[in-house]
């Protein structure tokens, strides 16, 4: 992607002139920044980035004449572009964040809204650095979303010889869309259950659920603290909260949700599941690692392949951001190297 004097150029639309005034002067307090223009509205936003052609655009949802989601579906069909949205940190956000991420967006920044009044300043750190991110992501054309029938009959898996007693999935920016390359291809009579770290802050994951489960076959929900680890059921970890298994016994493993723990960046922690993982089933814990960034589930599956589980990681062309996957090819950890589309059937095949 071609950058203007090596800057990351970028197109802010807001309706609000406070909103796009507080975002410009973050944006363009990082030297590695450009703002290159605004938009108040999803027609002008559509406009500027054919006209403009910035390296990111950042995308309010609820605008005059044109709103983001609409915005967002003909941008990426005339001038696919990297787009990180802003959000309302509440249900009703959540849900157009998830419809923006099925549509194409990299990743989204949620807003406090409080009394009246946004805290904007509070987002400055985290919006410069998912601008960067996005600015060398992969932007493919929106997933499919509508439900999935798996390729696999019920008769192909079962009498299968079970080799997997759990399967623990890890993924962090373009997760929400690969989770639904996968989630809902899963057979009904899969026999190992699935639990899942997706970085995303609290309210988002709950939705992701509900989306899943409308989607596939299988159970998805939240997970909640106490809850049997079971096969027939996806538990998704909740935002906010660091999830792990415990237990003694393929019948008794339970989830544990964590408010605080040391070391650990994001929250859910892929690396905390895993290593939680592989105290109960050393040998028998399938990791499947998707896009993000950072190195999220490095030390999680060196644990899992230390007691001679197994990983599975989504292939460089395939990933919205390649570096979590990157991070366990490198380390030369990654039993599988494949294609999103390819995950869900290496998954069926492991068990």
């Amino acid at each position: 992607m071609s950058k203007m004097n090596g800057k990351i150029r970028v197109l802010i639309v807001d309706d609000s002139a406070f909103m796009r005034s507080a975002i410009s002067r973050m944006i363009s307090s990082d030297p590695a920044l450009q703002v290159i223009g605004t938009a108040r509205d999803g027609v002008e936003a559509v406009d500027k980035t054919i006209s403009l052609r910035p390296d990111v655009i950042t995308l309010d949802v609820e605008m005059p004449r044109m709103n983001g989601l609409e915005a967002l579906r003909l941008i990426m069909d005339k001038q696919p572009t990297p787009v990180v949205m802003i959000s309302a940190y509440t249900t009703e956000g959540a849900v157009e964040t998830l419809k923006a991420l099925e549509l194409g967006a990299v990743d989204f920044i949620p807003k406090n809204i409080s009394e009246g009044s946004i805290n904007i300043l509070n987002i400055k750190e985290e919006l410069i650095s998912k601008i960067k991110q996005a600015s060398g992501s992969n932007v493919k054309e929106p997933q499919r979303t509508e439900p999935l029938q798996s390729k696999y009959t019920s008769t192909e898996v079962e009498g299968k010889s079970v080799t997997t007693d759990l399967i623990v999935i890890g993924s962090s920016t373009g997760g929400p869309r690969a989770l639904q390359k996968i989630i809902p291809l899963l057979p009904k009579n899969l026999p190992v259950p699935v639990v899942v770290a997706q970085h995303m802050p609290p309210k988002f994951t709950k939705v992701l659920a509900e989306r899943l489960n409308e989607l596939s076959v299988l159970q998805v929900k939240e997970a909640e603290d106490g809850e049997l680890v079971i096969p027939g059921k996806v538990l998704i970890a909740p935002g906010g909260k660091h999830m792990i298994v415990t237990g003694n016994s393929k019948q008794n493993i339970k989830i544990k949700l964590v408010e605080e723990a040391a070391k650990a960046i994001y929250k859910p922690s892929v690396d905390m599941l895993l290593i939680s993982a592989s105290k109960i089933f050393p040998s028998t814990t399938l990791a499947v690692i998707l896009t993000g960034m950072g190195h999220d589930g490095l030390q999680g599956v060196k644990r899992i392949k230390a007691g001679g589980g197994r990983s599975i990681v989504q292939d460089k062309d395939s990933c919205t951001i390649y570096g979590m996957p990157k991070a366990i090819v490198e380390a030369g950890l990654a039993d599988r190297i494949v294609p999103l589309t390819e995950i869900a059937y290496e998954i069926i095949n492991s068990v």
